[in-house]
Parts: structure tokens; C-alpha cells; sequence
């Protein structure tokens, strides 16, 4: 009888989490694949049945590779500046040298994460204005007037405003994750590599980095599994334009869904979208070998 009881307690405590997950996660998961099956319209009160078509013609969909790639250039600058540049700015606010102003600059990095994204497209929108805007002034006054384009009107550099205004936005929050890490360091390690005549940067590699890998995998997944889910930034700044150059996929799925009323597509997407997250989580989990006892 108490051997039940033990049983059934904790399976009571994680009772309620389980039913919220299947609730709000894990059925609309089922639901949208099962929708994938079907053509339908957001007011139809029918469905019809096409099977596998909607599949088939998202290898066809020359818009969803554009987006693909477009994600992965997103997920491949986040990762540099999100988490590489992160990681090294994180190491010298703790450093001994800006103990001092630390604090203030933790305030001035993370301000950006605490601004809604529509005020943040909004400024970067007067930034990159090809007029008026402050950064093509910026380079007429360094000389370099020759690089001042239409930013968000260019196709090849439409995507690159987009990816660059989300890092400046996104990166005090991966900075302040890695800072609670490098604070959780023994001491000893450090002053141990001081004693061994250590420079910063081989403290950085040796321990740091060693130190901090468990943050790193997650900032790392949070990372990438933004990038593949971003939708704000481009739909906001430029609605995947000009033509399809700075489309995501969770945008094109917006506009399959709801501008064009393909619900059934736009489920196909959403199915691929979970598909390729989930397996870059899963290579992240297996390269990253987190959680395992060393």
C-alpha cells in the first residue's frame, strides 16, 4: 500500500503539466498534421481530401526553398553573434577591469530585449530609410557613399537588414544567460590558471568555455530554434519582399494561411517548419552530448 501511494503521488504532481502539453501542444501538433491531409478555406465548413498532394508540391514550392534558406543564413549570423560573440562579450563584462561599469552595461545590452518588436522595426525602419535614414547618412559622411543602397528594398540585402536588426535585439539576452554561467565558476579554477601564469585568452578556452557548455547547448537551441521559427522581424519590415528575397518560411506559411486561404498548405508548412526543428534539436542534443556524466 505504500509502495502505491509513492507510486501515484508524483504521478499526480506531474499530472496536471502532462494534461497541459497535450492540451496546448501536442494535440494542435496531431490536429495540424491531420489538416495537411485536406484542402480546405478558414470559413469553409467543409473539407476535401487530397492526401499527400500538399506535400508533393512543397518540394515543388520554389518559394520554400528561398525561405529555407533564408532561415538557415538567420540561424547561421545568430548563432555567430548570438552565442559566439555572447559568450566572449559575457567573459569581459566579468572580467576584473569592468567590475565597476558591469552593471550599468548589463542594463545597456539587455535594454533592446525589454522594446516591443513593432517600435524596434519601426526605428530600424527610419536606419535603413535610403533618404533620410541614419545609416546610409553614416556612410555618405565616412566617405563610403558608394555602399548606401535601399537596405530593405534591395533583394540581396533585404534579408541581411532583417537578420542584423534582430541581433542587435536578441543578443543582451543570450549575454545575461552565458554572465549567470561564468558567475557559477569556482574561483579556485581561475586563480589556479593565475598561478600556472595563464593568459585571458587560455582561461577563456580551458575553462570558461568547458564550464559554461550546458548554457551554451541551450543557448544554442534557443538560437537556431528561432531562427527557424522567426516570423516578426521580416513580416514586419519588409513582408518578405521585395518579391520573395527576405521570405521565411513561418512568414510564406502566414500568407498560404491566411492572405491566400490555403489552410491546408499552410498546415504543410507547419508540419515541415516542426519537422526541421525537431530534427536540428535532436543533432544538437546528440553533437552537443549534454546531460550525459562526463
Amino acid at each position: 500500500m505504500i509502495i502505491r501511494k509513492k507510486q501515484v503521488i508524483p504521478t499526480l504532481f506531474i499530472l496536471p503539466s502532462i494534461l497541459l502539453l497535450g492540451i496546448f501542444i501536442y494535440f494542435p501538433l496531431v490536429q495540424n498534421f491531420y489538416n495537411s491531409f485536406f484542402d480546405f478555406s478558414v470559413f469553409s465548413p467543409t473539407k476535401e481530401y487530397i492526401g499527400f498532394a500538399a506535400f508533393k508540391y512543397l518540394l515543388q514550392d520554389k518559394v520554400i526553398v528561398i525561405s529555407l534558406l533564408n532561415n538557415i543564413k538567420y540561424a547561421v549570423i545568430s548563432m555567430v553573434f548570438q552565442v559566439a560573440f555572447a559568450l566572449i562579450l559575457a567573459t569581459i563584462l566579468e572580467d576584473k577591469l569592468f567590475r565597476r561599469v558591469a552593471p550599468t552595461l548589463r542594463i545597456i545590452y539587455f535594454i533592446p530585449v525589454m522594446i516591443s518588436i513593432s517600435v524596434i522595426a519601426l526605428l530600424f525602419g527610419f536606419i535603413y530609410n535610403p533618404q533620410m535614414g541614419l545609416l546610409n547618412s553614416f556612410l555618405e559622411i565616412i566617405g563610403l557613399e558608394n555602399f548606401a543602397i535601399p537596405w530593405l528594398g534591395n533583394a540581396t540585402a533585404s534579408i541581411y537588414a532583417v537578420i542584423a536588426m534582430s541581433q542587435w535585439q536578441s543578443i543582451g539576452f543570450i549575454t545575461m544567460l552565458f554572465i549567470v554561467a561564468i558567475q557559477k565558476i569556482p574561483k579556485d579554477l581561475y586563480e589556479a590558471a593565475d598561478i600556472d601564469g595563464a593568459g585571458k585568452v587560455r582561461k577563456f578556452l580551458s575553462i570558461t568555455v568547458p564550464q559554461v557548455k550546458e548554457t551554451m547547448f541551450v543557448n544554442t537551441l534557443i538560437t537556431i530554434t528561432g531562427a527557424m521559427l522567426v516570423f516578426n522581424e521580416p513580416y514586419i519590415l519588409t513582408n518578405g519582399g521585395p518579391g520573395f528575397s527576405s521570405m521565411t518560411l513561418s512568414v510564406h506559411m502566414y500568407q498560404q494561411g491566411f492572405v491566400k486561404d490555403n489552410m491546408g498548405y499552410a498546415s504543410a508548412i507547419a508540419t515541415l517548419i516542426f519537422a526541421l526543428t525537431a530534427i536540428f534539436a535532436l543533432i544538437q542534443i546528440k553533437v552537443s552530448g549534454t546531460g550525459k556524466d562526463e
